[in-house]
């Protein structure tokens, strides 16, 4: 009989209890996981902020720009490209990989800040794949080596026959365009030196206002002056001639066996639940299927590398692999001196 007393004793408080939960859950004292965006119907609740390591108007920035228009208006959400120039990307890289993994902090990266930069700086510097969630590739992006028209400069052979040391342009330490440069240069025997800017636009800048020799950089950052006649391209370092430039040849075709891309990928901080990657990669799909998004890719000389993040990874380990057999190879030294 006591213990009967007992339990109709506790029945009002447990109903007690579960009053008070539900009150707290309504005013939003208790988060589910789908309260708080980690997964299911409710994401995205509001904006995504998606950064960009480069400066604005380089591919980096362009691209991120256009993927975040389509994605924005597939999820219904607002997407600030926020730029934040430096290192090829790793202060990006850095940020996003100390913020929550919650969907609501993105980044397009690209493949040199992972497969180019570790053999340009320290150990402890250097940038892991491994520290993001890879969610989708985006697209290809060659390089090309150009001069200022008023160089007189017109193959790779006139550089080396100038007679002095060759200033050359790239968009930064550690990145293709200084790879693709220093491999060249080193293989031909030309006398040079690398000056580094932060992303494609003030390399670009530096060009045309002659403060350089020459300059690598993406097709798309410079093949608008191309065909203005105020740039002369002399390679490009694709495998094959490109569609853009179908006139100039490749590095290999004048006797340079020097084969460097560029291309970029959407990442999440590590640890993002997998129904948030799904539904951003669903978006991304989606937007790259949207003809404005593929007429941005051929106004931009980019070729769709649109494969599952795992592919990508696969190859950004793999092209590490290759490049620090080149660096080794010729003797190269990626590292700006102080």
């Amino acid at each position: 009989m006591t213990n009967l007393l007992a339990r109709t004793r506790a029945i009002p408080a447990v109903a007690a209890a579960a009053t008070a939960l539900l009150v707290l859950s309504a005013c939003g004292g208790v988060k589910t996981a789908e309260s708080s965006g980690s997964g299911g119907d409710s994401y995205p609740s509001g904006s995504i902020q998606m950064t960009v390591g480069a400066s604005a108007g380089g591919s980096s920035d362009l691209i991120s720009r256009a993927l975040s228009k389509g994605m924005s208006e597939e999820l219904k959400v607002s997407m600030p490209v926020i730029n934040k120039p430096g290192a090829n990307g790793a202060l990006v890289a850095k940020e996003l990989k100390g913020a929550k993994s919650d969907g609501y902090a993105i980044s397009v990266q690209n493949a040199s800040l992972f497969a180019i930069t570790p053999l340009a700086v320290s150990e402890a510097e250097a940038t892991s794949i491994d520290d993001f969630d890879v969610l989708y590739g985006v697209s290809r992006d060659d390089y090309v080596m150009v001069t200022n028209a008023q160089s007189g400069f017109k193959k790779l052979d006139d550089l080396k026959a100038a007679g002095k040391t060759i200033k050359y342009g790239t968009t930064g330490v550690g990145t293709g365009a200084q790879l693709s440069s220093a491999l060249t240069f080193k293989s031909a025997g030309i006398d040079a030196t690398a000056v580094p800017f932060d992303g494609g636009a003030p390399n670009l800048t530096a060009l045309l206002g002659n403060q350089v020799d020459a300059s690598t950089m993406q097709i798309g950052e410079a093949v608008e002056n191309i065909k203005a006649g105020k740039l002369v391209p002399l390679a490009v370092f694709a495998p094959e001639r490109v569609t853009a430039l179908p006139e100039v040849p490749t590095a290999k075709e004048q006797g340079f066996d020097v084969v460097v891309t560029q291309y970029r990928f959407l990442t999440t901080p590590k640890g993002t639940p997998q129904a948030v990657r799904d539904r951003l990669i669903a978006a991304a799909k989606a937007t790259y299927a949207t003809a404005d998004y593929k007429k941005f890719n051929e106004d931009n000389s980019l070729t769709p590398l649109e494969l599952p993040g795992d592919e990508i990874v696969t190859m950004l380990k793999a092209d590490l692999a290759s490049n620090t057999d080149k660096v080794s190879k010729f003797g190269i030294e990626l590292q700006q001196k102080s």
